[in-house]
């Protein structure tokens, strides 16, 4: 996996922040760098036989137990896509 890509994901993830004022609390957030690489592998294991948006909203609900529906992570999800096609 790109060093380089991971931090491009999680700096989407981290000006996008679905966290809020939450993210403060979050002792090992690491600016959405695991995120960024869950995601980033979820991609590689299923490719484009899931939306992008429904594997953002799934990862991040699961690591901070939000309730984000995939409408609302279309935005960098389209983000996410660009980098990695990219950089590719």
């Amino acid at each position: 996996m790109d060093e380089a890509q991971i931090s491009k994901v999680a700096a989407v993830l981290a000006d996008w922040n679905p966290l809020g004022s939450r993210a403060d609390s979050v002792s090992d957030l690491d600016g959405y760098r695991i995120e960024a690489i869950d995601i980033m592998m979820a991609l590689r294991i299923w490719g484009r036989s899931v939306a992008l948006e429904n594997t953002v909203s799934d990862i991040l609900n699961q690591a901070f137990d939000l309730s984000l529906k995939p409408s609302d992570c279309v935005a960098p999800a389209r983000k996410i896509q660009l980098i990695l096609e990219s950089d590719s």
